[in-house]
């Protein structure tokens, strides 16, 4: 056991000092995991200013904001119960994929991937879809629910359904139009996470959505263009500001469809894993994790050095064709 009157008295942070405390009183390495955790969480959350919108791509949705932008819906109160309530838009938008490149996307909401809806286990939730294009399509919610909401029943141009549920369990849940062929649906940009919390919540952290996609540009089950929330490069030419030694909660979800498996490493560094966000205790430490088309993660990891890092598929075609960005780790002093 260390002696604590021989430690060097120029401990960088009090997260140091807690650390040692608790292995001298003989505390689990598990418990101290936990505590620096807790420690982490309860220092203020600093979340830098969005980068000045850069509308070069003349988009109907800004990327950036995308990252950060929890839909917590519209809350009513009905017969003593509290519903919450999110309205669903579906629409044919071009995409201006890059300089070179336009695709006509399937969208919800004129963004891709969707608006990320959120709410706590139990909440009562409405989502009334409005499809607005010019096909037939649904959505479907991975999670708990009767089969009447199972939204496996195409929508009609023009018309407009409610799917009514209670959200259950908490986790990470992608949703996704389910009309046939699901894959065209789901690759034209018909797609969005989620996110129902625990009741007693998570540690306070900078929390941001990064959903993987891709584009078939031919047709032919093959994809060119590969992308984080939704255009290729963004993060590349426009790096993702983060504080040092802030906890950041990473929501990611996998939507590539034609590739069996994708993997998410970041440089430099570790993160924990919740796996499909159904525990409150990490189950792994790791800096690539691989997932199948749907499958989704909660990760969480502090930058300890300042710094532009990299992060992107360790499938080198998916990340040289779109898949790649930077983390601006940002001196925390500053």
């Amino acid at each position: 056991m260390p002696d604590l009157f021989q430690l060097d008295l120029k401990l960088k942070t009090r997260r140091q000092f807690i650390q040692w405390g608790l292995l001298a009183g003989g505390i689990s390495a598990a418990a101290l995991k936990f505590s620096t955790r807790q420690v982490q969480a309860a220092d203020p959350v600093r979340i830098p200013p969005l980068p000045k919108t850069d509308n070069t791509l003349d988009l109907t949705f800004d990327p950036m904001s995308v990252l950060r932008d929890f839909n917590y819906g519209t809350l009513k109160e009905e017969d003593g119960q509290t519903v919450r309530e999110f309205e669903v838009f579906a629409h044919s938008t071009t995409l201006q994929l890059n300089s070179a490149i336009t695709f006509i996307s399937w969208n919800l909401n004129d963004r891709v991937p969707g608006p990320t809806l959120r709410a706590t286990e139990g909440d009562l939730v409405r989502i009334i879809f409005h499809n607005e294009d010019g096909h037939s399509h649904s959505l479907h919610f991975h999670g708990t629910h009767p089969v009447e909401m199972d939204g496996v029943k195409s929508v009609r141009r023009g018309k407009t359904t409610v799917y009514e549920f209670e959200a259950e369990p908490y986790g990470v849940h992608p949703y996704h139009c389910h009309v046939a062929p699901v894959t065209r649906h789901i690759g034209k940009g018909l797609y969005g996470l989620f996110i129902v919390d625990p009741p007693e919540g998570r540690p306070a952290a900078d929390e941001m959505v990064m959903v993987m996609g891709a584009y078939d540009l031919e047709s032919d089950g093959t994809n060119e263009l590969y992308a984080f929330n939704g255009i290729p490069n963004y993060y590349r030419d426009r790096p993702i500001p983060i504080y040092q030694n802030q906890l950041i909660r990473l929501y990611v979800l996998n939507m590539i469809e034609f590739d069996p498996a994708i993997t998410f490493h970041i440089h430099a560094n570790m993160f924990e894993v919740y796996r499909t966000g159904r525990s409150l205790e990490p189950s792994e430490e790791s800096d690539v994790i691989t997932m199948g088309t749907a499958e989704r993660h909660i990760l969480e990891f502090t930058y300890k050095y300042p710094g532009k890092y990299m992060f992107h598929p360790h499938q080198d075609y998916i990340a040289e064709h779109g898949c790649l960005g930077f983390f601006d780790v940002i001196p925390e002093d500053a």
